[in-house]
């Protein structure tokens, strides 16, 4: 950990440890919640949120939505004090006091009970498990969907990037994080030390992580980085235990192959953008030779959309594989005008571009069944993702090089023909 993250974590600590042993209180966990909530001091609020924290944690999950229907039903807006307060607001004026009031209604109480629940060491790490739970157990629920919408909120601005620090995992990282980085590999399954050793260790290989201090035992999103010289087309090569290492100032070109995130708590909060612009320009500026930033990544969506949209193509040579996969990966869209596939709207909405698609990229299993096999590249031209993210943002504009738009209006000549 780098010294900043132990000053980071050592405020954060102080800050919020309460004082004194904690008597175990025997009322209901939601007598705790109206103590907490009502304006317990600092000591006494301390105590309170430490043992609701630890009460959650003894619960089944019936007991878990019993504890969110509680928060969401008792502890949601008032509508009626909303009402007044706007009528005041309009009828008085902006002032300061109605515009407080306005601020006070209009926030539930449940928000200012997550706020008071973070007052003692490890809550965040708690309530970002908590809201795992809630995700899981909200699905059709809408008063518990809005009760998420509440966590999100708060997250949103206490995982916000001027509070993430990158570091860097290598073979060397405490031996707790490596495992986490194991069972939280997402993309390219790690199956043992030696796979992972081969991800670490060797010069031409990266791993970058972002942390928070209040949790600064768990990454929050990794993302793994292969330098190489040209642009990789195999994600079996790049991992194969029999390959060539390359000096990393030989190298030209930095394949970002797999991101993944770690905390089930934290959907929904955007990591991944800041996380693969911050390695790039730190990459750039560690080995000046490195002049291509590009990913090699998986196209989810491919094989269901292909045996749905395109039955009569399920099964195609290779050159009309690759023209439908750039099909799909530029002209597959929501309602809402966005690509259908989900890794493509992440790293479009980053400011990338489509560059080139690969046949027989990734043989294993998952591969297959998701895309034939197939994978793409997404290149992060540092000069031109501001653009091309602003365009993506206000009229979902697709950027790709000119042999991808070929190859994507192949497709197009292709299908017709069939038909």
């Amino acid at each position: 950990m780098t010294l900043f993250a132990d000053l980071l974590s050592t405020v954060f600590e102080r800050r919020y440890r309460p004082w004194g042993p904690v008597r175990r209180d025997s009322r209901p966990v939601t007598a705790l919640v109206a103590d907490l909530i009502s304006g317990a001091g600092e000591v006494t609020g301390a105590g309170l949120a430490r043992q609701i924290i630890d009460r959650y944690g003894e619960m089944d999950d019936d007991a878990k939505l019993d504890f969110f229907r509680h928060i969401a039903t008792n502890l949601a807006i008032v509508p009626s004090a909303l009402r007044a307060a706007l009528d005041a607001y309009e009828a008085e004026g902006q002032s300061k006091a109605t515009y407080r009031a306005v601020m006070a209604a209009s926030e539930p109480p449940r928000q200012e009970l997550i706020r008071r629940l973070n007052q003692v060491p490890g809550a965040t790490k708690s309530l970002v498990r908590m809201r795992a739970d809630l995700l899981r157990l909200a699905r059709g629920d809408e008063a518990l969907q809005a009760l998420d919408l509440d966590f999100r909120h708060l997250f949103a601005s206490w995982f916000n990037r001027g509070f993430l620090v990158l570091r860097r995992i290598s073979w060397e990282s405490p031996a707790d994080i490596l495992e986490k980085i194991i069972a939280y590999e997402a993309v390219h399954a790690i199956d043992s030390w030696d796979d992972l050793r081969r991800r670490l260790q060797p010069k031409d290989r990266r791993c970058f992580a972002f942390f928070h201090p209040a949790m600064p035992d768990e990454p929050l999103i990794f993302v793994e980085v292969a330098l190489t010289r040209g642009i990789a087309g195999s994600v079996q090569a790049l991992l194969s235990e029999n390959r060539e290492v390359l000096l990393a100032q030989d190298a030209d070109t930095a394949v970002f192959y797999s991101i993944s995130n770690c905390q089930a708590g934290l959907a929904g909060i955007s990591f991944g953008n800041m996380l693969i612009k911050q390695v790039a320009a730190d990459l750039a500026a560690e080995l000046p030779g490195l002049k291509t930033f590009i990913t090699l990544s998986p196209i989810p969506g491919f094989t269901s959309w292909l045996s749905q949209q395109h039955p009569q193509a399920s099964k195609p040579d290779g050159e009309t594989l690759r023209a439908l996969a750039a099909h799909y990966l530029a002209e597959a869209k929501r309602p809402d005008g966005v690509p259908l596939d989900p890794v493509a709207r992440f790293h479009l909405g980053n400011g990338a571009q489509l560059h080139d698609v690969h046949l027989n990229a990734d043989t294993s299993p998952n591969g297959v069944r998701q895309s034939l096999g197939v994978m793409v590249n997404y290149h992060y031209d540092l000069k031109k993702v501001a653009e091309n993210h602003e365009r993506f943002a206000t009229s979902q504009t697709v950027a790709m090089s000119s042999g991808f738009r070929s190859l994507s209006a192949n497709a197009t000549k292709l299908l017709t023909e069939e038909a």
